[in-house]
């Protein structure tokens, strides 16, 4: 199912269901925040052919992935699984979200945001949570833009391009 946000410059972005001819963009994403950033704290990037299976889990397993598309271009991708393994944080999700360059800044990542929060809610989640790199101070003041409160700090938790990186844990309640 296909929903129309705009963007701040008015474009329609367009969210929907993730689908295998959108994983190139998927898989571009990823290689360039592991490659580029501190968004995704792991050193090599995962193979194309990786995102076939990730995909097909997410959905076997009930967890969205889904695509804001604006004039036909996939302009970003968002998803969410369980948090942790155990049962009980069957009820917690833990997201991702991550936007083409050329379009960020223009409101796709709250359009994601919005539909993916919606969607938690529908399915009865009780919280969201999201895992920020401290000194992306961009994507936490998105996630506080969207209600979400900071609820620790881990200090030296993760290390890439040869530092120690904190985790800001963010949380959003759902019910």
């Amino acid at each position: 199912m296909a929903t129309a946000y705009a963007t701040n410059s008015g474009a329609p972005v367009t969210v929907r269901d993730c689908e295998s001819r959108d994983l190139d963009v998927v898989h571009a994403l990823h290689v360039d925040a592991v490659l580029h950033s501190t968004a995704i704290w792991q050193e090599e990037p995962h193979p194309r052919s990786y995102f076939d299976g990730w995909l097909a889990e997410r959905r076997a397993d009930g967890y969205p992935v889904i695509v804001a598309e604006i004039d036909g271009r996939v302009a970003g991708y968002a998803s969410y699984s369980q948090w942790r393994p155990h049962q009980g944080y069957r009820l917690t999700v833990e997201h991702s979200v991550y936007v083409v360059e050329e379009f960020r800044g223009r409101g796709v990542a709250t359009a994601l945001m919005n539909a993916l929060v919606s969607r938690a809610k529908d399915e009865g989640r009780h919280v969201m949570i999201a895992g920020i790199c401290s000194t992306n101070t961009g994507s936490i003041g998105l996630h506080e833009r969207l209600g979400f409160t900071t609820v620790a700090v881990v200090p030296e938790v993760g290390r890439k391009f040869g530092r120690w990186l904190d985790l800001t844990l963010m949380r959003l309640p759902l019910a």
